[in-house]
C-alpha cells in the first residue's frame, strides 16, 4: 500500500482559545501557576522590547527578538524540572530566564561580553548560533544522562527553518535508535527569515516528521501557554520512559528575524494582523481575567515591576568591565591545555593590550 500524506491527520492541541475561553474541562494548572507563567511571559516581553530599543541605540549588538513566542517558550520551560537541561538556539530568551539565567548575563551576551556565556547558575547550555547544532549537543547530553542513569531530560529548541538542516534529522534519528530522554521543541513561527513555511517543507506538519524516526510527535498551539505547559509535562514523562518527543509549537514571530532583518520586505500586513489577534499575552490575560484571578491593576503593576527589573539588569551589564583578548583563553576549558597556554602567550606578544 502506498503511504500518502493525506492519510495522516494531526490534531493541534489547544486548551484556551484566542478569546481566553477554556476549550477543555479539568485543566490542572492552578491559579498560582497561571499567574507565575504569565509573569515570566511579561518579563520576557518587556526584556525583548527593551533589547530592540537598545540595539537601535547602538548599546547592544545584533539581537533576535522573541515577541509573539512567549507562550511557546515559557509554557514549555515552566513544565521542566530543575534537573532537566536546555540546549537553546539564539531566540530562547524566555526559556533561559525561566530556567534561572540572570538577566544581566543575557544583556552581557548581546554586548559580546564573554561573561554572557557563563551559565553556571542554570542548566542552560551556551547559545548556539550554528543552525541545528544544538540538537546534536542535546542528543549527546541525553545519551550521557541515560548512560549515567540520571533522572534528567534534555530539551532543545529550534525554529521551523532549522528543521531543514541535516543536524536536526541526524539528531532525531540518533534519539530514536537509542531511545534517549530528549524533547525537541520546534517553534514553528511561520518564517525562516524570509522563507515561509510552505516553501520550507512539503509536509503538512512538522510534528509528523517524528514518525520517520520512530519517536513520538505532537502539534501544539504555541500561543496557548496552558497547552504548551500541559503537553510539555507529558513530553517530559515520555522522554523519561525512553520515548523521545518531537513537539511542534505553532506560533508567530511578530518582529524581525533579527535586528538585521526587515520583515516588511517579505511579509504582508494582513498576516501580522491575523496573528496579532492571537497574541499569547493577550490570551493568557483574558483567560485569567475570566477566572477572576486577574485585573488591569495587577497587570499594570506586573509590567512596572518587569520594567524596573530589566532596567536594573541592564545597568549592571553596562557597568561591567568589557572583555579583553586575554579573557578569550580563560573561557574555553575548565583547565587550559598546553596548546592554549602557548596560543595565549603568542597573542600577548602579537597584540598591543
Amino acid at each position: 500500500m502506498w503511504l500518502e500524506q493525506e492519510q495522516l491527520e494531526v490534531e493541534t492541541v489547544s486548551y484556551v482559545d484566542e478569546n481566553g475561553n477554556a476549550l477543555k474541562e479539568g485543566i490542572s494548572v492552578s491559579d498560582e501557576e497561571l499567574a507565575e507563567m504569565y509573569s515570566w511571559m511579561v518579563k520576557a516581553r518587556v526584556f525583548d522590547v527593551r533589547a530592540m530599543k537598545l540595539q537601535r541605540q547602538g548599546r547592544i549588538g545584533t539581537y533576535a527578538p522573541l515577541q509573539g513566542q512567549e507562550a511557546a517558550q515559557i509554557g514549555s520551560a515552566y513544565a521542566m524540572r530543575k534537573n532537566d537541561w536546555v540546549y537553546p538556539s539564539y531566540r530562547e530568551i524566555g526559556v533561559s530566564l525561566q530556567k534561572g539565567l540572570p538577566m544581566e548575563r543575557l544583556f552581557l551576551y548581546t554586548m559580546g561580553h564573554l561573561e554572557g556565556l557563563k551559565q553556571q547558575q542554570a542548566n542552560v547550555f551556551p547559545v548556539q548560533i550554528i543552525i541545528g547544532a544544538q540538537c546534536l549537543h542535546a542528543v549527546g547530553g541525553a545519551w550521557a544522562s541515560q548512560y549515567q542513569e540520571e533522572d534528567s531530560v534534555s530539551v532543545t529548541y529550534i525554529g521551523d527553518g532549522g528543521t531543514s538542516e541535516g543536524d536536526f534529522h541526524e539528531a532525531l534519528n540518533f534519539a530514536g535508535v537509542y531511545k534517549l530522554p530528549i524533547v525537541f521543541v520546534v517553534q514553528n513561527n511561520q518564517w525562516a527569515i524570509s522563507v515561509p513555511i510552505d516553501k520550507q517543507m512539503a509536509s503538512k506538519t512538522i510534528a509528523q516528521k517524528a514518525l520517520a524516526y520512530g519517536i513520538a510527535g505532537v502539534r501544539v498551539d504555541g500561543n496557548d501557554a496552558v497547552a504548551m505547559y500541559e503537553t510539555m509535562k507529558e513530553a517530559i514523562e515520555k522522554a523519561k520512559a525512553g520515548t523521545p518527543v518531537l513537539l511542534e509549537a505553532v506560533t508567530f514571530r511578530q518582529g524581525p528575524h533579527t535586528t538585521a532583518d526587515d520583515p516588511t520586505k517579505y511579509r504582508l500586513p494582513e498576516e501580522e494582523t491575523h496573528w496579532g489577534a492571537k497574541d499569547p499575552l493577550m490570551r493568557m490575560k483574558k483567560y485569567m481575567t475570566g477566572l477572576g484571578i486577574w485585573d488591569d491593576e495587577r497587570d499594570r503593576e506586573l509590567f512596572e515591576r518587569a520594567e524596573s527589573e530589566v532596567t536594573a539588569a541592564f545597568n549592571v551589564a553596562e557597568s561591567t568591565e568589557r572583555s579583553g583578548l586575554n579573557d578569550v583563553f580563560e573561557n574555553i576549558y575548565a583547565e587550559k591545555t598546553p596548546q592554549l597556554f602557548e596560543q595565549q602567550r603568542q597573542a600577548k606578544g602579537a597584540v598591543r593590550q
